[in-house]
């Protein structure tokens, strides 16, 4: 008997302790259920705050898709618990989001190595706000020197500037058609064209266009403005000066006929000699493009054939370069044997040996015109104008009189 109580009594302690064991754990199931269910009220009252704590348990910090590679700004939102328009508020970089969200965001973001993708934007924001400046000649410094103030202008508008480099030989228009297609920028400005290309193609070319170094009245497009010098009237200012220092026997080095402005110059050079009772001679006009080493081939074509003259017209500065260094390898000094006046006043000229004589065009007045009626068009819907500016006779040391 004595056993068997034993037995019993023994049964009934275990049977005591599990139930108080029982007791403790459902105890402390129900704390934690409690605890979870005031931590998910919390987060809620968050969320609809778009607030959320900085720190979370370390448990749930873990609680984050397997696959980081392949997030997305949703995932982004749910890992967080703000919404998908804070997230990409917070991507952009906007204003109007409490600090302390943007700043549990961004430690989301990095915690789960996020980087967002911002080609999207960044093209949206670039077709936006973008200019597209298609370059005639890939070689002229004019263009290199003119750019520089062309993009200056057009940041202070708030737009960007896309450059399209084109061979001097290429059409652009049919370029200017496929940048619209690829790029759809707000505008064009177009340095250098030939007229005859935009005459045949331009109806084409549906945004507000600026024509820009060039101007012509032959070309009337309601969305096509144009900005630059009469090239006729300063190339015969340019000649006239030499035959004002004494020189009848002038050359000139210039463009081909698909060139509008090297038609124009060579028109006014024509008529200053005339005016003066000077025949042009086409034996002293040279074929050059506007770079340095065409423009030294074709000096050397005209002393090759034994030309005499005791001045040159350059129709750009570069071309004036490349000149003089074909006179100076042919045992000629500038300006003792031949002056030389050139085109453009681009840097290079004030500081080059010696200093260039050349018509200055006022690269930057153009430039800010260019771009001002450009952004009236795209913005106010204004018509196309035609500015004409005028350019001034830089005197050097390269022209002397005789």
């Amino acid at each position: 008997m004595p056993g068997i109580i034993g037995i019993f009594g023994f049964a009934a302690l275990r049977a005591n302790q599990t139930a108080q064991m029982r007791g403790a754990a459902l105890h402390t199931l129900y704390k934690v259920e409690l605890t979870l269910l005031i931590f998910y009220t919390e987060c809620a009252i968050l969320m609809s705050l778009e607030t959320f704590p900085t720190t979370f348990p370390k448990h749930f910090q873990k609680a984050r898709p397997a696959d980081m590679a392949n997030l997305t700004i949703k995932d982004i939102a749910r890992i967080s618990g703000c919404s998908v328009s804070t997230i990409s508020r917070v991507i952009n970089d906007r204003p109007d989001v409490r600090p302390e969200t943007k700043e549990h965001v961004l430690k989301v973001m990095r915690e789960a190595g996020f980087v967002p993708n911002t080609n999207a934007r960044q093209l949206k924001i670039q077709q936006s706000r973008s200019l597209v400046f298609v370059v005639k000649g890939t070689r002229n410094i004019f263009f290199s020197d003119f750019l520089v103030q062309l993009q200056r202008a057009a940041t202070l508008y708030g737009y960007n500037g896309i450059v399209s480099y084109l061979d001097e030989n290429a059409n652009e228009i049919d370029a200017a058609e496929k940048i619209l297609r690829e790029i759809k920028p707000k505008g064009i400005i177009f340095l250098g064209g030939s007229v005859a290309n935009f005459q045949r193609g331009f109806d084409s070319i549906n945004v507000p266009s600026v024509l820009t170094t060039l101007v012509t009245d032959e070309l009337n497009f309601p969305n096509l403005s144009m900005v630059g010098v009469d090239d006729r009237a300063a190339a015969y200012t340019a000649v006239d000066y030499l035959i004002r220092q004494g020189h009848r026997k002038i050359a000139v080095l210039g463009g081909p006929v698909t060139s509008y402005p090297s038609v124009m110059r060579r028109k006014g050079a024509q008529e200053a000699m005339e005016n003066a009772g000077i025949l042009f001679n086409d034996k002293l006009y040279g074929l050059s493009n506007y770079d340095f080493e065409s423009a030294y081939h074709a000096m050397n074509s005209l002393l090759a054939r034994r030309a005499d003259f005791t001045a040159l017209f350059a129709m750009s500065d570069v071309i004036a370069f490349g000149a003089i260094r074909a006179l100076v390898s042919a045992g000629f000094r500038v300006p003792e044997d031949v002056s030389v006046i050139g085109f453009d006043g681009i840097t290079m000229s004030r500081y080059c040996v010696p200093v260039m004589t050349t018509i200055v065009q006022p690269s930057e007045q153009i430039a800010l015109q260019s771009i001002e009626l450009l952004v009236r068009q795209i913005e106010h819907g204004s018509p196309a104008q035609t500015v004409t500016l005028q350019p001034e006779l830089q005197q050097g040391e390269s022209v002397r009189a005789i």
